[in-house]
C-alpha cells in the first residue's frame, strides 16, 4: 500500500520529488554522496555513454544559473530532488559574494569534501580579501592584525605575504583595493573539488570541445566559428574551400614566378620573369585591382617579402639587387648591393628595423634600413637558389644550406640544426606559428616537419608535379588547416594538412604553376602564379558578380597568355 512497484524503472524507484510538505531531506544535496539512495542515484545513468544523471542534472542547473536563469535553476533542483550544491557550499558562496570574510572561514571548515590542503589555501585567499579590505577602509591596525594572527599562522604563500606587509608601509601613499568578490568566488573555485563546487559554465565547455571535436574531424572545415550550429552534426563540404577562380590577372608579360599576400590580407604582391613586382589591392568585396607596378630591376624578380607592418616590400632580382619599396607611394627607398656579388633571397626582422639577404657567395647578411652591414654569416648559410625567413622571434634564420638540407640557424648562440631530406629539396614555407615547415622536393613530395623542439616529420603530401621548376607550397585556410601547391601540370593542388588527402585538383592555368599564397586573413581566398603569365584568385562558389567583372577590373590581353 502506498509502495513503489517492482517491475518499474530504477529511476521511478529512487527519485525523490520536493512538494510543499517536503523537509530538506527529501533533497539529494552533493554532500549526501554516501547515502544508500544517492549511490543508487548516483548509479542512475543516461544516453549510450553512461553519462551519470546526478552530474549531468547538476550540471543543467549550474548553466541555468550562471546564465541568469536563477528561478529555472531552482525549478530544476526542486523536481529532480538533486541540489546544485550542498547547503553548506551555498551559504559559503553567499558569504563571500557579501563580502562576510569571517562568517565565510567558519562556513569553509563545515563543507565536507574538502582536506586540509584545499582549506589552508581557500582561507588564505578568503583573508587576502579581507587584508586588502580592512586597507581599503584605512582600518590599518586591524589589518595588521589581520596580517599576524590569521595569515601568517597559515605558513603558506610568504612572499605574497611580504608583499601584502609592504602595502601596509604605503597604505596612506597609495589606493590599495581588494579584487571584485566574483572574482573571489572564482579563485575559490579553481580550488575545490568540482563534484564540491562546480567550475563555472563547465556544461559550455564541454560543449565547445564536442564542437571543436567536430570541426577538426571535418576534413573541409574553413568557417568562422559562428558558422557552426549545435541543432546538427557539424558537416562543411567543400562549399567552403576557394576551388573556383574569382580573377584572372593579366598585367604580367612573362612568367609569374612568386607571389605573396601581405600579413593584414589587404595586399597580393607577384614578381616576374619580366623584371616586375606588382602590388594589387585587396577590395573589401574581395576583388583585387592593380595598386603599383615596380620597375627597376635589371634581372627576374625572384621573390617578394613583406614588412611586418605590411607598409614597405622587399623585391629580390636574380643575383642582382634586393629593393626596398613604400606601399603607399610605389616608390624605392633603398636598393641593398654588395659588391660584385648578387643577391638570391631576402627577408625581414620581426621589428622592421633589419633587412637580411641571402648571397650568391652562400652567406646571409643582415643590414639597417640604411644599408649598413650590420652582420654577415660565412659558410655554407645559403644556396644559388634558396628560400630565406626569420622567425617571429628574430632568433633564428632558416635557409637551404645544401641540396637536401635546411639549416635553422640561431644567430644569438651561432647553434645549428638541420632537416635532412633524401632528395633535393626545391622550396619551403614557414608556418604562421613559427612550428612548422612544408618542403617542397623535386621527388614530387611535400615534407611537413615540425621545427618545435624536436625536429621530426609529420607526414607527406603527394600528387602534385614537381621534378624541373621551383615549385613553392604554402599552409593556408581557417587555422592554417589545409596545405596548397602549384604543379608542373598546371594545376593548383590543396590537401587537407592533418591527413594528407587530396582535397581537389584545380584546373584554370595553362603553364606550370610555380606558387601559391593564401590570404592569412580570408580562409576563402587562394592565389596562384603561373608560367602563362597570369595570376588566378580562387574563391567560393557564389562569386558569379565578380567572374563578370572580372575582366573590367583588368585589361586581359590574350598575348600575354601562352599557349
Amino acid at each position: 500500500m502506498g509502495g513503489v512497484e517492482a517491475n518499474q524503472p530504477q529511476s521511478k524507484r529512487i527519485k525523490v520529488k520536493r512538494s510543499s510538505s517536503s523537509s530538506p531531506s527529501d533533497i539529494i544535496e552533493s554532500s549526501d554522496l554516501d547515502s544508500p539512495m544517492a549511490e543508487s542515484l548516483a548509479d542512475d545513468t543516461i544516453g549510450y555513454k553512461g553519462v551519470r544523471k546526478v552530474e549531468f542534472v547538476r550540471l543543467v542547473a549550474e548553466s541555468l544559473h550562471s546564465l541568469g536563469y536563477k528561478k529555472t535553476g531552482e525549478y530544476l533542483e526542486k523536481e529532480s530532488g538533486i541540489t546544485l550544491s550542498s547547503s553548506e557550499v551555498t551559504e559559503f558562496t553567499q558569504q563571500i559574494l557579501d563580502g562576510n570574510w569571517d562568517e565565510s572561514l567558519n562556513s569553509l571548515r563545515k563543507i565536507s569534501g574538502l582536506d586540509e590542503s584545499v582549506v589552508k589555501s581557500s582561507s588564505f585567499v578568503i583573508l587576502e580579501q579581507k587584508f586588502l579590505q580592512l586597507l581599503n577602509e584605512h582600518k590599518v591596525e586591524n589589518a595588521l592584525r589581520a596580517l599576524r594572527n590569521e595569515i601568517w599562522p597559515l605558513s603558506i604563500n610568504v612572499n605574497r605575504i611580504c608583499e601584502l606587509s609592504s602595502f601596509l608601509l604605503f597604505s596612506n601613499q597609495r589606493t590599495i583595493k581588494p579584487k571584485p568578490r566574483s572574482e573571489v568566488l572564482h579563485d575559490l573555485q579553481k580550488l575545490f573539488p568540482p563534484n564540491v563546487m562546480i567550475p563555472e559554465l563547465r556544461l559550455l565547455h564541454l560543449v565547445e570541445q564536442a564542437v571543436d571535436l567536430q570541426r577538426d574531424s571535418c576534413s573541409f572545415h574553413n568557417s568562422l566559428n559562428g558558422d557552426t550550429s549545435l541543432f546538427i552534426d557539424h558537416n562543411c563540404g567543400k562549399g567552403q574551400i576557394p576551388l573556383h577562380t574569382s580573377q584572372i590577372l593579366c598585367h604580367h608579360r612573362d612568367e609569374v614566378w612568386f607571389l605573396e599576400f601581405s600579413h593584414n590580407g589587404k595586399f597580393l604582391a607577384s614578381s616576374s620573369k619580366d623584371r616586375s613586382a606588382v602590388i594589387w589591392d585587396v577590395d573589401l568585396d574581395g576583388k583585387l585591382k592593380i595598386k603599383y607596378e615596380l620597375l627597376g630591376h635589371k634581372q627576374s624578380v625572384s621573390c617578394v617579402s613583406w614588412s611586418p607592418c605590411d607598409n614597405q616590400l622587399l623585391t629580390c632580382g636574380v643575383e642582382e639587387v634586393v629593393m626596398r619599396w613604400d606601399v603607399f607611394s610605389g616608390k624605392v627607398l633603398y636598393v641593398y648591393d654588395k659588391n660584385d656579388l648578387g643577391m638570391i633571397s631576402c627577408g625581414w626582422s620581426p621589428d622592421g628595423q633589419r633587412v637580411f639577404t641571402g648571397i650568391n657567395d652562400k652567406s646571409i647578411t643582415m643590414w639597417d634600413l640604411n644599408g649598413n652591414e650590420l652582420e654577415s654569416w660565412k659558410g655554407q648559410k645559403t644556396l644559388r637558389i634558396s628560400d630565406l625567413q626569420i622567425t617571429g622571434d628574430g632568433k633564428f634564420i632558416i635557409s637551404i644550406c645544401r641540396e637536401t638540407m635546411i639549416l635553422i640557424f640561431n644567430r644569438e648562440s651561432g647553434d645549428e640544426r638541420l632537416i635532412k631530406e633524401d632528395h633535393n629539396i626545391v622550396s619551403f614555407s614557414l608556418s604562421k606559428d613559427n612550428k612548422f615547415l612544408l618542403v617542397s622536393l623535386v621527388n614530387q613530395e611535400i615534407h611537413l616537419w615540425s621545427i618545435d623542439g624536436s625536429i621530426r616529420i609529420l607526414g607527406k603530401y603527394k600528387g602534385h608535379k614537381c621534378s624541373r621548376f621551383v615549385v613553392r607550397a604554402c599552409f593556408g585556410g581557417l587555422g592554417e588547416g589545409f596545405v596548397a601547391s602549384g604543379s608542373e601540370d598546371s594545376r593548383v593542388f590543396i590537401w587537407h594538412r592533418d591527413t594528407g588527402d587530396v582535397i581537389e585538383r584545380l584546373e584554370g592555368h595553362s603553364g606550370a604553376v610555380n606558387c601559391t599564397s593564401w590570404n592569412p586573413v580570408n580562409p576563402h581566398m587562394l592565389a596562384s602564379a603561373s608560367d602563362d603569365r597570369t595570376v588566378r584568385v580562387w574563391g567560393l562558389n557564389h562569386v558569379d558578380v565578380n567572374m563578370l567583372n572580372a575582366h573590367a577590373l583588368i585589361e586581359v590581353d590574350e598575348s600575354y597568355v601562352s599557349d
